[in-house]
């Protein structure tokens, strides 16, 4: 038989596409997270506590930052919630979690801003959202003091344009004009259009006012996936602002978990997106903190950052009718999941520690072998045996009832070994 050709080409490695945005700086205390430019793709989520209980926002705050939210935006929306803002800043200080603060404002976010001083400052990021910050006359007055109080303490700015909440009359207006043209545009693209314009618009209005450029973010939220793409692709094309990547109102479950992913990874994978956020609608009885699980799963599936040690498992076959792999495979992720917080300070680099439990011997060794530390479950009809992998080496074997909690300790022992600071200090 003869040989086929090789190709004289090596197969192309994807990366993501490279985009030069501006960079901005969103600061409290000693906690600079850089936005845009040379940075990583950082992670935002959203409370959703009442703000005046300043208490609970604060908890609800440090769990979403613990699961890895760099930023983390609360709703501003009454006098009482911009009189609570200092408090619970005061509050995650004392807990020692400086993670920065957004103010989300929508309608009177000029008065408040301007009436509530201590609340302008505690905040390190304002959103301004273009559609609903007056109407007429009114608009470009209060927007400017929205902008005021920004360059006077020298804060960030996300201009967020949602098409649920689009400016009226621009919208209006380019409507107009487009059914004067020979050839009209369709009514989703004159939308696209307002959206992008609008988010432009403002910030080059937000700069002519004294706001640094280099401090606004940018974003056009939707809620249709191709529809995102669309807006961001040609948003990117006609600005340099960082841009803040979201799906709005995504949904609950699969369904928003499957479209974020989707509509996100296209764009990050081309090179648009600075920050994002996964606007999902929590099941009942499950925690706030997994809109940011999905949105750093998202950013480590991609290679684009890495936050917790990854656990390779296999699906599951006729091979492997037990479920321990399974429960062993949750177990361990979990565990790492909730290590991490302390793991971050105390072991550097073990975010990219590599875990597999695999459920039978056909991938089970190759896989575990792979990874820094896995285990090889028997499948069904093997020897109840389970043979575990250490740096691509076998190490040991486990048997009989205690193979999870053995093989926990095992991984509780290489994370101090490989990660700790006597592992790094040198000879």
């Amino acid at each position: 038989m003869q040989d086929l050709p090789i190709t004289q080409q090596p197969i192309a490695i994807a990366s993501p596409l490279p985009r030069k945005s501006r960079q901005a700086r969103v600061v409290w205390r000693n906690n600079v997270v850089t936005v845009g430019g040379d940075a990583p793709v950082r992670v935002q989520s959203m409370t959703n506590t009442d703000t005046v209980d300043a208490v609970e926002t604060a908890i609800q705050v440090r769990q979403l930052a613990q699961a890895g939210s760099e930023m983390v935006r609360i709703t501003v929306n009454t006098p009482e919630a911009a009189a609570a803002v200092p408090y619970i800043r005061e509050q995650l200080d004392r807990m020692g979690e400086y993670v920065p603060l957004v103010g989300d404002f929508h309608y009177n976010g000029h008065r408040l801003l301007t009436e509530y001083p201590a609340c302008a400052e505690a905040l390190s990021k304002y959103r301004i959202n273009p559609g609903n910050v007056g109407k007429g006359d009114k608009k470009d007055k209060q927007f400017g003091q929205m902008i005021e109080a920004a360059a006077r303490y020298d804060k960030a700015v996300r201009i967020g344009v949602n098409w649920g909440s689009l400016d009226q009359e621009l919208m209006a207006r380019l409507m107009d004009e487009n059914s004067r043209r020979a050839q009209p545009w369709d009514t989703r693209q004159v939308m696209f259009e307002a959206l992008i314009s609008s988010a432009v618009d403002s910030a080059r209005l937000a700069e002519s006012m004294g706001l640094n450029g280099d401090n606004i973010i940018l974003s056009c939220k939707v809620s249709g996936v191709q529809d995102l793409i669309s807006v961001y692709r040609a948003l990117a094309q006609r600005c340099d602002y960082a841009l803040h990547l979201g799906l709005t109102e995504a949904g609950m479950g699969t369904k928003g978990t499957v479209a974020s992913a989707a509509a996100l990874s296209v764009l990050l994978q081309e090179g648009i997106g600075d920050t994002i956020r996964v606007s999902l609608t929590p099941q009942p009885g499950e925690a706030r903190t997994q809109e940011v699980v999905v949105a750093s799963e998202i950013l480590q599936a991609l290679g684009l950052r890495i936050f917790v040690p990854s656990v390779t498992a296999c699906p599951g076959c006729g091979r492997t009718t037990s479920t321990i792999f399974q429960e062993l495979a949750k177990q361990i992720d979990d565990y790492l999941r909730g290590q991490m917080p302390l793991w971050r300070m105390k072991y550097p680099g073990v975010e990219a520690m590599k875990v597999a439990v695999m459920g039978c011997i056909v991938n089970g060794p190759g896989e575990s072998k792979h990874a820094n530390i896995g285990i090889s479950l028997p499948g069904t009809g093997e020897a109840p045996a389970a043979p575990v992998y250490i740096d691509g080496e076998k190490a040991l074997t486990l048997r009989g009832e205690r193979i999870a909690e053995e093989f926990q300790a095992l991984v509780e022992n290489y994370v101090a070994r490989t990660y700790g600071a006597t592992a790094a200090a040198p000879a």
